[in-house]
């Protein structure tokens, strides 16, 4: 499937943004560890929280988490914790090419059954829950949070709690201290007791009312179509959005400052509003290391604005739902841009160019944030065809129709 973009000559509208993917994923595991009978309020109905959903609701002997890795790593903790239960973790083929050793040896240590069913290092994984006798596990800190944050949320559950220590540079540490505060809303005691360990006492989780607030990496899409639109006058409002939010991604709002756009909120109403500023920064540097999941906005952004850049703290980008930084690098190559690469974790661009491709197409790798970081690119070019767009249903499953809704024209060809 292949569509073509067409973009409104102006943006004013209003979007109800989906729920965080990021807290819905660890609340729902929090809140099933706590044995709540009742489910969280507004939780994502994205690919990845429903396949959550299904895993805990639905007691199949095979879980297939499909591409959700977040799901992968937080449910193979989860269930090695269920006294009784076997499950067998998959997903599709590139989940099976995603490596999950770190996360499955962090488990051995604490004294959990976990084995590879085919390849040494990579799901499908064989998990056998119980009770884990162990307390203290060491793991690099510049792994992917995601490993870190499935280890916090089982730690309650340990018999004598969990010491974690993080080995050289952590990366992500906003969402890892995401992690810890919903840990704390359901009633447990976890916190850093150094810059290098976290302490997770054996005090059981509570069973809470929760209602999930709105996804601000969705609401980093909309900041790039308010800083690439030549209207002056253009304006977004995204309700449910809070000023002092637990996602780290809601970092968004002070970088964009840099590509024009200001950030208006209304405590009362937690709307947000966003509009153009008249200001342009020359040049943005940035280390992403903890909004990974914001560098692709950011980055398409300043090639269409021609801001070069120099972003870094990339590194976890080479094993997301593709290698980001070489599609990054290739499909703005399409387009006329040339990007550079250094150290799998730096990515600039010095403003070099490139004769652009012919009814260039963007391929999205099955990867969400790759066909949603460059739709808005349509606004500059005039019309962008992006090829395999459902891909938006990982996190975003409305995106087309919200963009439709803003005044943009899409065609399936």
């Amino acid at each position: 499937m292949q569509i073509t973009l067409t973009p409104p000559r102006g943006v004013h509208t209003t979007i109800a943004l989906p729920s965080s993917k990021s807290i819905s994923n660890r609340v729902l595991v929090i809140n099933a560890l706590s044995g709540s009978v009742c489910m969280p309020e507004n939780v994502s109905d994205c690919d990845d929280t429903r396949v959550m959903v299904r895993a805990l609701t639905e007691d199949n002997p095979v879980v297939d988490i499909m591409a959700a890795g977040t799901a992968m790593r937080f449910l193979t903790a989860y269930f090695a914790t269920v006294e009784g239960c076997t499950k067998t973790m998959t997903g599709t083929e590139r989940m099976r090419q995603r490596p999950i050793k770190v996360l499955v040896d962090a488990l051995r240590q604490l004294g959990a059954r976990v084995e590879y069913a085919e390849n040494e290092g990579f799901p499908p994984l064989l998990v056998k829950g119980g009770a884990l006798e162990k307390e203290r596990v060491t793991l690099l800190g510049n792994v992917s949070s995601q490993y870190i944050s499935a280890l916090l949320m089982i730690g309650p559950m340990l018999k004598s709690g969990l010491t974690l220590h993080l080995e050289g540079e952590v990366i992500s540490r906003p969402y890892i201290n995401l992690t810890l505060q919903l840990m704390r809303d359901f009633g447990a005691e976890a916190d850093w007791v150094a810059d290098d360990e976290i302490k997770v006492s054996p005090i059981p989780y509570n069973p809470i009312p929760f209602t999930v607030e709105s996804d601000w990496s969705a609401a980093s899409y909309w900041y790039e179509m308010v800083a690439l639109t030549s209207d002056a006058n253009a304006e977004v409002v995204l309700p449910n959005l809070y000023a002092r939010s637990y996602q780290g991604d809601s970092a968004v709002a002070r970088l964009f400052e840099q590509l024009g756009v200001s950030t208006h909120y209304d405590e009362c109403t937690h709307r947000v509003t966003l509009r153009k500023n008249g200001r342009l920064a020359e040049r943005m540097e940035y280390d992403f290391i903890n909004q990974p999941d914001l560098a692709q906005t950011f980055v398409v952004t300043c090639c269409m604005l021609n801001v070069p850049f120099r972003f870094t703290g990339l590194q976890s980008l080479k094993i997301k739902e593709t290698d980001r930084m070489a599609a990054l690098i290739r499909e703005l190559g399409k387009l006329g841009y040339v990007l550079c690469e250094e150290d799998d974790r730096v990515l600039e661009w010095t403003g070099e160019r490139c004769q652009p491709e012919e009814d260039a197409v963007i391929d999205t790798y099955e990867d969400h944030r790759m066909a949603m970081a460059f739709a808005p690119a349509c606004m500059v070019l005039g019309e962008l065809c992006v090829r395999n767009p459902q891909v938006v249903s990982k996190s975003y499953p409305r995106y087309w129709e919200d963009l439709q809704k803003a005044g943009f024209i899409i065609k399936e060809q």
